[in-house]
């Protein structure tokens, strides 16, 4: 492997830790997954599994 190619590959992995863990981050903190915006009326809470 070549600098460029591995200076790209972890740009990406960056990237990709970074949106686990906004996801991971955002669930622990109870914010909504749906497409509701934390609004449940729309869904009735079947995007939540308790």
């Amino acid at each position: 492997m070549n600098v460029p190619t591995l200076i790209g590959a972890l740009i990406i992995l960056v990237i990709f830790v970074a949106i686990v863990g906004h996801g991971i981050y955002n669930r622990k903190h109870g914010k909504s997954g749906c497409s509701c915006g934390g609004d449940c009326g729309c869904c009735g809470g079947a995007c939540h599994s308790k």
